[in-house]
């Protein structure tokens, strides 16, 4: 007899809500370890909120959720997290290599004991991300793309079983876009993670993406790309036709005339790369 594997993330009947509005109810999803999954919809639609309930910063209104078999957490050290990139204020005081050892050891200590062993680890992760070579320069210095790297590696730092990235491509080049991306797919494939990635944009991560979950108007659809991406699929989530064209493996979203603003202000985000 075959044991079934402790999922990742699992959510029964659940629901979230800020006062009179609902973002989604009644969502059952199962995130098994090892998967990347990709969550998509427009803004306001409750993504970034979900990961958030992930990290236990906020509770759901109803129902359960459980990371790795238990309740979710603030500090949960088996969960990393990539956030936005935003850039930091060229008087920032931090080095590339303080934002990373923030990572090893600033949820104990603050700054850190600089220890050989400390040392070590935080030259790993710089290594592990490209990001040696200006290990001592001021974070508010460096590129979005340089920054956001760092991020990743302090994400990593405590070896996570769990990577939430939270529009980690947000604002970036494709050059950068793509680097990133494939930081956060070898770790994955190295370490058996598993990835939830929130994304207005599904193409940059779209050969590394297993299934989906797309809400939109307290309406959601969890499954494989191919299923999801469908002209059928996003039209009954919007309430309103949307058109779903692939070019060369890539999405190309487009919201009719019908479709609400925040509706076709998500669409057209698809169509950055499928429609170069």
């Amino acid at each position: 007899m075959t044991t079934q594997q402790t999922p990742s993330v699992s959510l029964e009947d659940a629901s979230l809500s800020f006062g009179e509005r609902t973002l989604w109810s009644s969502l059952d999803l199962r995130i098994e370890q090892g998967e990347y999954f990709a969550v998509l919809g427009p803004n306001g639609s409750g993504k970034s909120t979900l990961l958030k309930a992930m990290l236990g910063m906020i509770g759901l209104s109803g129902g359960s959720l459980r990371i790795l078999g238990r309740p979710a957490r603030r500090g949960n050290p088996e969960i990393g997290y990539v956030p936005q990139q935003r850039p930091f204020p060229a008087e920032a005081p931090l080095r590339a290599r303080d934002l990373v050892g923030l990572g090893v050891d600033g949820h104990r200590w603050g700054p850190g004991f600089f220890s050989a062993a400390r040392r070590r680890r935080v030259d790993e992760l710089l290594e592990r991300v490209g990001a040696s070579e200006y290990a001592s320069v001021p974070v508010g210095l460096l590129s979005g793309g340089e920054q956001q790297r760092l991020r990743v590696a302090q994400a990593l730092a405590s070896r996570p079983r769990i990577l939430l990235c939270d529009e980690a491509l947000l604002s970036l080049d494709m050059n950068h876009q793509q680097a990133v991306s494939r930081l956060i797919e070898e770790y994955r494939r190295e370490s058996g993670a598993t990835v939830v990635f929130v994304t207005h944009e599904i193409n940059p991560i779209i050969d590394d993406v297993d299934r989906v979950l797309y809400l939109a108007n307290g309406r959601f659809r969890a499954g494989a790309v191919e299923e999801v991406m469908t002209t059928p699929a996003l039209s009954a989530l919007y309430g309103a036709r949307v058109e779903v064209v692939q070019v060369n493996g890539r999405y190309v979203v487009v919201g009719a005339g019908t479709a609400s603003e925040g509706a076709a202000e998500d669409c057209h985000a698809h169509d950055v790369e499928g429609g170069a």
